[in-house]
C-alpha cells in the first residue's frame, strides 16, 4: 500500500515538474515571438492596406486594445477595422487578418453567445456596425455562438425605436434623430441579414433609411447632406422648420457614401429600389467631387475651407476616397471617379501617412469624435467641429484607410 502510495505521488511530481516547465517554455516562446514582432520591420514593398494592417497589429495584438483601450469593448470602429481586415484576408489569404476579427468575437463573444457588455435595450444603433465581422467568421467556423450573436443584433433591429416616419432611432437617449453615421451602422448588416436569413424581404424598409435622410438632410445648394435630422424638430441644434442640423460634417458624409456602396452588395439587380441607390451616390459623387482640395483631401467641414482654423481630415477622406473606388470598380460610379479616388489615396499618404524607420505605419489629423446634442452640449456649429481632439491612429481612420488602399489595389 505504501509503494502503491509513494508511486502515485512521485508520478504526480513528475506531472507538476512537466507542466511547469513546458508553460515556463511557452511563457518564453510567448515572450520571444512577441520581441520579434515588435522589432520586426514592416516592409515598403507591400501594399499600403497590407503595411497599415500590420502596423496595427504590432501595436496593439489584440484587437481590443485599439485606442489604447484597456478593457474588452464591443465597439463599433474596432468592429471597422477587423472588417477591412477580413476583406484584406479576401484577397491576400493571409490568416493573419482574418484570425485578427475572429479573436475579438471570441474575446467578446462567451459560449453562450453573449455579447460582452452589451444591452439591447439601449437601442444604440452602434452596436450592430462590428456585428457585420460576424458573417464571415460564423461561415468560416460553424461555431453556434456567433449565429446567436447575430440573431440578437437582428433583434434590437427588429424591435429599434424609429420616428414616426419609420427611421430608426440613432440611439435611445437621441429619440426621433437619425444621423447619417447610423446608416452604415445599421443598414449593411441590416441588408446582409435580411438577404442571407430572411430572403430579402425587408430590403425596401433598408432603403427607406436612405430616402428618409435624402429627402430631410440634402441641402439642394451645395448637394451635401446634414449630419443629422431631428424629425420632432425640439433639439436646440436642430432648425426648427426642417429639423436638420447646422453643419455639413466631412465624416458624416463619409459614412453616408461608405453606407451606400455596402448596402448595394445585398441589393439583387433587379430590386426595384436598387437603382435608387445607385443615383444618391451618383449625387454625392458629384457634390464632393467638387469639394475636393488640390491636395486630394476634404476639410472637417468641408463647405468651408478657407475658415480657419478648418483641416483636411483625414477618416471623412479616406472613406469616401473608398466609396468612390468601390462604386467605380462596381459600375455604379462612371469610371473618372477612380481618378478622384485615386488623386484622394495620394492625398492621405503624401499628406497624412508617417512611416518610422521600422516601416510602423501611422496616419494623421484624425477627429478623434463628433456628435449632437448630449453632455456636455454638441450643438453642431462650425466652432463645435473645430473643437474636437484631433489624433494620429484613432482608430476611425484605420479601417477606412485599409478599405480605400484594397479597392485602388495599392
Amino acid at each position: 500500500m505504501t509503494f502503491k502510495k509513494n508511486n502515485l505521488l512521485r508520478s504526480i511530481l513528475i506531472v507538476c515538474v512537466l507542466f511547469l516547465s513546458n508553460s515556463c517554455k511557452q511563457k518564453k516562446q510567448s515572450q520571444t515571438n512577441l520581441n520579434e514582432n515588435q522589432e520586426a520591420v514592416i516592409p515598403d514593398s507591400l501594399k499600403w492596406s497590407e503595411r497599415m494592417a500590420l502596423s496595427v497589429i504590432k501595436r496593439y495584438p489584440e484587437a481590443w486594445q485599439i485606442d489604447d483601450r484597456t478593457e474588452t469593448k464591443w465597439d463599433y470602429k474596432i468592429g471597422m477595422f477587423c472588417l477591412s481586415l477580413q476583406k484584406l484576408y479576401d484577397v491576400t489569404g493571409k490568416d493573419i487578418y482574418f484570425n485578427y476579427g475572429k479573436d475579438y468575437a471570441d474575446t467578446i463573444i462567451n459560449s453562450k453567445g453573449q455579447i460582452k457588455n452589451y444591452k439591447l435595450n439601449d437601442y444604440n444603433i452602434d452596436n450592430i456596425n462590428a456585428g457585420k465581422i460576424l458573417f464571415d467568421i460564423y461561415e468560416t467556423t460553424q461555431n453556434p455562438k456567433f449565429l446567436t450573436a447575430l440573431k440578437t443584433l437582428r433583434k434590437q433591429l427588429e424591435t429599434h425605436l424609429r420616428t414616426p416616419s419609420g427611421g430608426f432611432w440613432h440611439k435611445r437617449i437621441y429619440p426621433n434623430q437619425m444621423w447619417l453615421d447610423g446608416l452604415y451602422m445599421g443598414q449593411p448588416f441590416y441588408a446582409r441579414y435580411n438577404t442571407e436569413f430572411e430572403n430579402g424581404e425587408k430590403l425596401d424598409d433598408v432603403a427607406h433609411h436612405f430616402k428618409l435622410l435624402h429627402d430631410h438632410t440634402l441641402d439642394e445648394v451645395t448637394g451635401l447632406y446634414f449630419h443629422a435630422w431631428d424629425e420632432s424638430k425640439q433639439m436646440d441644434w436642430a432648425n426648427k422648420e426642417t429639423g436638420t442640423a447646422p453643419n455639413f460634417w466631412l465624416r458624416a458624409l463619409g459614412w453616408y457614401a461608405m453606407a451606400l456602396v455596402d448596402t448595394l452588395d445585398y441589393f439583387p439587380e433587379d430590386h426595384k429600389k436598387k437603382q435608387l441607390l445607385i443615383d444618391y451616390l451618383n449625387q454625392l459623387a458629384e457634390a464632393i467631387e467638387k469639394y475636393q482640395d488640390e491636395t486630394g483631401l476634404w476639410y472637417q467641414v468641408p463647405n468651408m475651407p478657407d475658415k480657419e482654423p478648418n483641416y483636411l481630415e483625414a477618416s471623412g477622406s479616406c472613406m469616401l476616397t473608398y466609396a468612390l473606388a468601390k462604386g467605380a470598380n462596381k459600375g455604379y460610379l462612371p469610371e473618372n471617379y477612380l481618378n478622384v479616388a485615386n488623386k484622394g489615396f495620394n492625398g492621405i499618404v503624401n499628406e497624412l501617412i508617417k512611416v518610422d524607420d521600422n516601416g510602423e505605419v501611422h496616419i494623421t489629423q484624425v477627429c478623434k469624435s463628433a456628435g449632437l446634442g448630449g453632455n456636455p452640449y454638441r450643438d453642431g456649429s462650425f466652432e463645435y467641429y473645430m473643437s474636437e481632439p484631433i489624433l494620429t491612429d484613432n482608430s476611425h481612420g484605420l479601417g477606412p484607410f485599409v478599405l480605400a488602399a484594397i479597392e485602388l489595389n495599392r
